[in-house]
């Protein structure tokens, strides 16, 4: 059922004239901008807040910080399913891949691909397989196999043809960090990345992303109010260049600070003992529109619909799948 063959990856501009396509997930936080009256002006703002926050980042033979731009394509990969006769395409995750465009060389340069992350699985992971699981139970705890079936679909999907075909390095995907978790500044500090925090335990995503076979680092970039979670397979700090580091810095951070403004859009930098709030006051907000609440509420819809349209209809094959999933 699930060959090299089975993925498809396709590639949408997102820039001031996108328009959510009909396969795209309503949760994906980008799509959300792009909806109502006001999106081709958050559109544009919030790609003029990368083009700004790269060339604030790189900022070398760059006196009027000016001399880069920011490209974003969104990346979905579908499913191919083929079973007992049936025959079908699920839409499997969404990324997105960046371009830098160097004005001053007149070149076009490979960014990275992953950034932001969305997934119909995960959705049905954590919306409606864990409330389901911990209902009327005294204490929240997550059943055995969590995440095994998602994180092998994503390794899956890193590790085929169709993936290596379109892209030169494994993803890193860029969040923001758990509000449930305290972060410690340490003394490490990268010239892109920034100062590096750590934390005493994961958080559930964190574990979750270790599924689909990836590290987690934290980092407070220069002139960032909080740290970022880094996700990622390999090494961080030696795999990536710098342009290439700080094209995912200044997207996902840019994004940030539209989706979690009390983070990281906060008017004052996150301490050396550092826990995140979605309550913290003292924050500034963008003028940039975003519904965080519809976001939350689709993300329980589309978990039902993956419910219904991937996870019963081939319960048995997946699982039997991942059971013998190997790299």
């Amino acid at each position: 059922m699930i060959k090299d063959f089975t993925f498809s990856i396709n590639r949408l501009r997102f820039d001031e004239n996108y328009h959510p396509s009909d396969k795209t997930r309503l949760t994906t936080n980008f799509a959300n901008l792009a909806r109502g009256e006001s999106r081709q002006e958050n559109l544009r703002n919030v790609l003029l807040m990368i083009d700004n926050r790269f060339n604030d980042l790189a900022h070398w033979d760059n006196p009027n910080r000016d001399r880069y731009s920011v490209e974003l394509e969104i990346i979905s990969v579908d499913m191919d399913i083929d079973f007992s006769g049936k025959s079908d395409s699920f839409p499997l995750i969404e990324v997105l891949n960046t371009t830098i465009v160097d004005k001053k060389a007149n070149k076009r340069i490979e960014g990275l691909t992953g950034n932001s992350f969305s997934s119909y699985v995960r959705d049905y992971d954590f919306s409606v397989l864990l409330p389901k699981y911990n209902k009327d139970k005294p204490e929240f705890s997550v059943p055995d196999n969590y995440g095994n079936l998602h994180g092998n679909l994503f390794k899956s999907v890193v590790n085929s043809t169709a993936y290596k075909n379109n892209f030169r390095k494994p993803p890193v995907i860029c969040l923001s960090v758990s509000t449930n978790r305290i972060y410690h500044r340490t003394e490490n500090q990268h010239p892109v990345l920034g100062i590096e925090y750590q934390q005493r335990e994961f958080s559930l995503t964190d574990y979750y992303f270790e599924k689909m076979g990836m590290q987690v680092r934290y980092f407070m970039p220069p002139n960032s109010m909080a740290p970022l979670a880094f996700y990622f397979s390999g090494d961080l700090l030696s795999d990536y260049s710098a342009l290439e580091l700080i094209s995912t810095i200044s997207t996902m951070e840019s994004f940030q600070k539209v989706y979690r403004p009390e983070i990281y859009n906060a008017n004052s930098v996150a301490a050396d003992c550092y826990q995140p709030s979605l309550k913290h006051q003292d924050y500034s907000n963008t003028r940039i529109v975003y519904d965080r609440e519809e976001r939350s509420q689709l993300a329980t819809a589309q978990g039902k619909y993956t419910e219904e349209n991937f996870i019963k209809p081939y319960h048995d094959v997946l699982e039997q799948w991942s059971a013998s999933y190997a790299v």
